[in-house]
């Protein structure tokens, strides 16, 4: 593995997060990430999909009822 392909420092780089309705609409980077160290904030599409990832940091979003 390359140091380029390691997700492992940075911020928000949470491997699966399951998430329920309650959470809705789900964002990326997460509520407790400072946002001047991560990504810019993302709306991801998890009541159509069930099941997204962030295309900034590669988190997989799960929505489970």
């Amino acid at each position: 593995m390359t140091a380029a392909s390691d997700r492992s420092n940075q911020p928000n780089a949470h491997k699966r997060v399951v998430v329920s309705r309650a959470d809705l609409p789900m964002s990326c980077p997460l509520p407790a990430v400072e946002l001047w160290n991560s990504h810019p904030r993302v709306y991801l599409p998890l009541e159509a999909e069930r099941e997204c990832e962030c295309p900034y940091c590669g988190t997989l979003f799960v929505l489970e009822d």
